[in-house]
This record gives structure tokens, C-alpha cells and sequence, in this order.
């Protein structure tokens, strides 16, 4: 960890990405965040956009100017992507284009370069609906959406070109993730954001079906304790999922 003080976090103005950035800096590393603030807010970076150790770059993944900012860099944390699953059937092209494209011009861009790790946000949703809970690694890949299938691309592109790249990655396949800064916006996002978005505006909660369906919720500060112990060395070339390894229904939510 300590040969690792260099850092690139995409989707640093995001909910996740904003608070893997302030543990890093917390930990007095350097980190360029990269946002085209799709979906992230620059409020997100209000506690920490003072750092000196901290430079913001407002750009897409697939912008050119990416080598440049890769050229001091130690590792990758890779959590820049277009969420949510309905959008994604409406745009398919612009969750490729993010998803799929961004990240294979993002790991492109790490050839010949000093990358130690390369660090990337996977999703659950490539299981689809599993037949087992708590859902093991090895599950059948079954993505249902879009959204699931380019962020199961972007994890194959992580994976193949860290191998012809030789370097190391990791893929974290977390599992709905809730906390401070969580997006409450629109009514596709995850459900713990749009129910704290209800209540908080006084209104029904709306629940699809008959709420007996379960997720596993996982808390941010967790989901940021799995990013940062990735770092350990003697971990590399595997994936892991990040969830509490429980389930609970919507109606208990």
C-alpha cells in the first residue's frame, strides 16, 4: 500500500466515487478525479475540493486527454459508468458508449504506463436473478438489461486487457449500495433512493409487485473498506462480490 500514493478515481463526483476519494485523501494520498458529472455532483466533492492533494478534471472517460492524466498515476479506481436499468433500455447506445467504449479506452490508455493495480466498480445485476442467496462468484452470468450487460463487457475488457497489458486487476461486484450522498433523483434509481426521496417529500412509497422481493443492501462505508483493501498487493487478477450477505424484502425496507 505504501508504494501506492498515486491515484486516478473516475466517477470521483459520484456517490461512491466521492467517498473513495475522501478516503484516500484522508490517507494523504494524491488523487486526480475524473467526472463529466453525467451523473455525479459537484456538491459530492464540497468536503475535500480544497485538498492540495486533489485535482478535479471535468471529462469524459472516452476523452483523449485521459493518457495524459494516467502518466504518474499507481492505480486505477474505475467506478465512472451510466446507472440504472430503464434508461438503459430507452438509450442503449449511450450506456455502450459509456460503459463498454469509456472502459476500453480508459484501460487502452494504461498500456506502457506504471499502473501497479487497476480497480473496477462490477455490478450484481450481471447474475440477473440468482437461484442462490447468499450469491457466490461463481453463479451463472445471466445480465437481464443493458445496463447489466455493458457493465459485465467493461468487466471482461478489465480482465482481458489487464492480462495483455500485464497489469493486475481487480473486479468488485457490488451489491446495491445506500448511504449519505446516494442519489434520490428520478424513480429508476436504486430503491433506497427513491424511498428516502418519498419520504422526505411526505409521499407514498412505491412499491412494484408485492414487496416480498429481497435485494442485499450494502452500506457505503463497507463498499469503501472492500476498494481500499484491493490495494493489498498479494491481491490481483480476481473478482469479488461486496454485499452484506444477507437479504431483505422491499416490504421490510
Amino acid at each position: 500500500f505504501n508504494l501506492m500514493k498515486n491515484f486516478l478515481v473516475t466517477g470521483c463526483a459520484g456517490f461512491i466515487g466521492s467517498h473513495l476519494t475522501e478516503i484516500l485523501l484522508l490517507k494523504k494520498n494524491k488523487v486526480i478525479g475524473v467526472d463529466n458529472l453525467s451523473n455525479g455532483k459537484l456538491k459530492n466533492l464540497a468536503s475535500f475540493k480544497g485538498s492540495k492533494n486533489f485535482n478535479f478534471i471535468n471529462c469524459d472517460i472516452n476523452d483523449s486527454k485521459i493518457s495524459n492524466l494516467l502518466d504518474e498515476v499507481d492505480v486505477v479506481y474505475h467506478l465512472a459508468a451510466l446507472a440504472d436499468i430503464v434508461p438503459s433500455i430507452q438509450k442503449p447506445s449511450d450506456y455502450f458508449w459509456s460503459n463498454v467504449n469509456g472502459t476500453f479506452n480508459l484501460i487502452k490508455n494504461c498500456k506502457n504506463k506504471q499502473i501497479k493495480k487497476f480497480i473496477y466498480a462490477a455490478s450484481s445485476s450481471c447474475y440477473g436473478i440468482p437461484q442462490n442467496y447468499p450469491t457466490s462468484e461463481n453463479s451463472p452470468i445471466d445480465p437481464q438489461y443493458p445496463y447489466a450487460l455493458t457493465k459485465r463487457l467493461g468487466e471482461e475488457i478489465i480482465i482481458h486487457f489487464g492480462k495483455i497489458f500485464n497489469i493486475p486487476t481487480v473486479s468488485l461486484r457490488l451489491f446495491n449500495v445506500y448511504g449519505p450522498r446516494a442519489r434520490t433523483s428520478g424513480t429508476y434509481g436504486a430503491v433506497f433512493g427513491v424511498f428516502l426521496a418519498q419520504k422526505l417529500a411526505k409521499k407514498p412509497f412505491t412499491v412494484v409487485g408485492d414487496g416480498n422481493q429481497t435485494r442485499d443492501f450494502t452500506y457505503i462505508d463497507d463498499v469503501v473498506n472492500a476498494f481500499i483493501e484491493m490495494l493489498n498487493i498479494k491481491i490481483k487478477n480476481e473478482i469479488f462480490n461486496v454485499g452484506s450477505g444477507n437479504t431483505y424484502s422491499v416490504n421490510n425496507l
